[in-house]
């Protein structure tokens, strides 16, 4: 296919593709599927080989957002059922953290709900940091509290933090259907804050929510602007609640194809699978393997994830291996370009990416964060929630995505799993 074979030699190049060629690979067909993802799969393995690195996510503060995020069960005006508590003590984040070292995380990424921190927060989570680093060595630490006020991002650095993630989400044009309490450009300006302080900038996106394939192309396009070391690739989860609980848009062969365009057009960064992939990708989640090179581990913000365990056996089975924390997750050229900038992220054989610090990771997102992607501890077996309403269920049906193959597990009122358990 030449479109295919056109996209590799730009990727393995480092080249930009046309809008018009980032389009086609989200158009192309079921039929064609296997070879987009082995297209993909060659600038992947060009980058980045057959490692996948671990991302771990300590939700510091859960709920009680004064945002208005449509996709989050923690904003504003949310009735998800969900843990709600306020900031984890730094010993508390340190233990949860532990636990996703443990399992083989590179990074920890610590997220705090809310609009932004205060300095008290910002000198909290260094506390925080300190703590993580001192009794689990080597690791890495990506913090996404929101958005940044001048000077934070700075004394984020300084205290230890290697990134910052805070997700565009979705095309500047649709934002504000998305957001009203703060715009695409806020969002912007944290990413911007982040990269000048020295920080690794992680920022991805947010599928599922109604947009259309330009919306997807124009976000991936501004996330290349941005030169994100990682781009976290969210796929919404419905949360009862929220006011997209009845957006079931997604099939595992359209998250597929968005991951692949995310790789063609942005090919030597880390391509997070972030919140929902279990349940979009499903079954289907060893082929985005060879297009993504990171995954988070375990749960996520406010659900439930795939247990620890299989997604470990998941990579082996794949053929694939967990990167180890002596590899550098970036291609030399980033990694030396991190380096010279005062980042440490990836040029020391940390973990890079922790995007999704939150992103929308699906299980649902927290308004600084950027994401709803989040969570931190083993998966267990807790009450389940309905994945949405019969009615809602007919829509998805006519579009080929099937809700009725998935619960939602979600982490809260209800179930016996403590915070960062």
């Amino acid at each position: 296919m030449d479109l295919l074979n056109t996209l590799v030699e730009k990727g393995l190049r480092r080249e930009l593709p046309t809008r018009e060629e980032a389009l086609a690979v989200l158009a192309t067909t079921d039929d064609e599927l296997l070879d987009v993802v082995a297209a993909a799969g060659k600038v992947r393995r060009q980058w980045f080989g057959r490692r996948v690195k671990l991302n771990y996510l300590v939700n510091l503060k859960s709920g009680l957002c004064p945002e208005d995020c449509s996709y989050c069960s923690q904003r504003l005006g949310s009735k998800a059922e969900i843990l709600k508590y306020t900031w984890l003590k730094p010993d508390e984040a340190s233990q949860a953290a532990a636990a996703g070292v443990a399992g083989g995380a590179k990074r920890v990424c610590l997220v705090a709900s809310g609009r932004g921190p205060t300095d008290r927060d910002v000198e909290r989570v260094g506390r925080t940091i300190e703590a993580i680093k001192e009794q689990n060595e080597g690791v890495e630490v990506c913090a996404c509290l929101g958005l940044l006020s001048d000077g934070q991002a700075e004394r984020l650095r300084e205290a230890g933090a290697d990134a910052y993630n805070h997700n565009l989400n979705t095309s500047e044009a649709t934002y504000g259907g998305i957001t009203k309490t703060h715009t695409y450009a806020d969002r912007v300006d944290t990413v911007q804050k982040a990269h000048a302080a020295g920080l690794s900038a992680c920022s991805g996106l947010i599928a599922g929510m109604g947009e259309t394939d330009e919306d997807l192309v124009d976000v991936v396009y501004a996330l290349r602007e941005l030169d994100s070391d990682s781009v976290p690739v969210n796929f919404l989860i419905p949360f009862e609640g929220t006011p997209l609980a009845k957006e079931w848009n997604l099939t595992p062969q359209r998250c597929l194809r968005i991951l692949a365009m995310v790789r063609f057009v942005c090919p030597d960064v880390e391509v997070r699978i972030a919140g929902g992939r279990e349940v979009h990708l499903r079954s289907m989640q060893p082929l985005a393997l060879n297009i993504a090179n990171s995954i988070f581990l375990g749960d996520y913000l406010t659900s439930e994830g795939q247990a620890g365990q299989a997604d470990l056996d998941m990579i082996a089975d794949a053929g694939f291996e967990v990167e180890g924390a002596g590899t550098t997750t970036l291609p030399a050229h980033r990694a030396d370009a991190l380096a010279a900038a005062g980042g440490g992220c990836g040029s020391h054989g940390a973990t890079e990416g922790g995007g999704g610090c939150g992103t929308q990771a699906t299980a649902d997102g927290d308004a600084g964060c950027g994401g709803h992607a989040g969570g931190c501890g083993p998966c267990g077996g807790h009450a389940a929630e309905p994945a949405q309403a019969p009615a809602a269920e007919a829509d998805a049906a006519a579009n080929g995505a099937r809700p009725d193959l998935v619960a939602v597990r979600r982490r809260g009122a209800g179930t016996d799993l403590a915070p960062n358990a």
